[in-house]
């Protein structure tokens, strides 16, 4: 697996630039774009593989990653596994493919999850037009005592006990419902908390909307495949829709036989991306065909206990960005930590990875009729 998982964002970005020829050698009118995200001499971008239909322009298979940062060297590796095995078994004359490494750029070469401006991408795609709201989770709010950065970290133990009690204190007032609301819905109040929307868009998200539009405007159908780790069983594969995908959840299990899909609300999440992409099919694209989902590999696992470890590496993580810690071995737990919970250093997890993501590819693109029934 070392030749698809990679140690550093230099190295993913050029192995995948270098896909540009394999794919050339279907479609040669297959193009490299590369977007600057902030300041050109950090010298960080977003890569973007198009190789549009060469007759007739029916179906896009988009596959993108990183848009939380470090979860980019499992998608990528992903992408990678599709060029190499599937990209030869398409229809390059009605079908193109859109392939997208590293929407937040700054986050995986840092190892973080967050941009530059500890923006959650994935809570920053509102409304097409106006401001981002500031008023939109008062259960955060609540417990901003837990969420916020709480000064320099003396003793991990101490910290994590710290935390613990915080947590159990907020449970036992808000109940296990309302702290899950509080985490998973994004906030857009407070700047150096985590699950940071922000309060403009940033320049990652402008690129996608508008990447969004483009495909729904040059093609019939789009199948979006948005490549994530963390979330769901551990070494497991769990496929995410938005609640604005008109199949109910039992008829996605019917349809795409993977072993875990789940349908969101969106009372749970705001500012998503693939619900975004779904907003605009609806309001300006009505005539065209959408299927967006994230595809989630999971680290920690998915019980209660998983739940807290990954809440308190969330918040760790963030308050050692922002106040530092005094000793070398908290700093090195923290972030070995979150490294455990993104992007694990480990075989069998990397393996898992890519049999799952075969799975989801033949049966999302079986499903979809971009990949021939003979793959499937």
């Amino acid at each position: 697996m070392g030749s698809y998982f990679q140690k550093d964002y230099e190295t993913s970005r050029a192995v995948f630039r270098n896909h540009l020829d394999k794919v050339k050698s279907i479609w040669p009118n297959a193009s490299l774009e590369t977007v600057h995200i902030g300041k050109e001499e950090n010298d960080n971008t977003i890569d973007i593989i198009r190789a549009d239909a060469t007759s007739e322009k029916d179906k896009v298979a988009l596959l993108s990653s990183g848009e939380h940062g470090i979860e980019g060297y499992a998608g990528a590796a992903c992408i990678h596994l599709f060029v190499e095995e599937y990209i030869q078994q398409l229809q390059p004359e009605t079908t193109g493919i859109c392939l997208v490494h590293a929407i937040n750029p700054w986050g995986m070469r840092n190892f973080r999850r967050v941009t530059e401006n500890n923006i959650d991408l994935n809570r920053n795609y509102i409304e097409e037009e106006g401001p981002l709201p500031i008023d939109v989770n008062k259960k955060y709010e609540k417990e901003k005592e837990l969420f916020l950065p709480n000064g320099k970290i003396k003793d991990i133990t101490s910290e994590q006990s710290r935390l613990f009690k915080t947590l159990t204190k907020a449970l036992a007032k808000e109940g296990y419902a309302n702290m899950k609301h509080a985490k998973s819905m994004g906030q857009y109040e407070f700047e150096r908390g985590v699950y940071y929307g922000g309060k403009a868009l940033e320049e990652n998200a402008q690129y996608v909307r508008s990447l969004q539009k483009d495909l729904l405007e040059q093609y019939n159908q789009i199948v979006h495949m948005d490549w994530h780790t963390a979330l769901g069983p551990s070494n497991e594969l769990t496929m995410v829709v938005p609640p604005y995908e008109e199949q109910s959840e039992d008829e996605l299990k019917s349809r795409y036989p993977l072993k875990n899909i789940m349908k969101f609300s969106d009372k749970k999440v705001v500012g998503d991306s693939n619900q975004h992409f779904y907003q605009i099919q609806e309001k300006h694209y009505p005539d065209k065909k959408l299927f967006s989902a994230l595809f989630e590999f999971g680290t920690f696992g998915d019980d209660k206990k998983a739940e807290l470890r990954e809440l308190m590496t969330i918040v760790l993580e963030n308050q050692l960005y922002w106040e530092g810690a005094e000793k070398n071995s908290n700093r090195n737990f923290i972030l070995n930590e979150f490294r455990e919970m993104f992007y694990p250093n480990d075989e069998v997890w990397q393996s898992d990875v890519m049999k799952e993501a075969r799975k989801a590819m033949r049966v999302v693109l079986g499903a979809e009729k971009v990949l021939p029934s003979s793959v499937v």
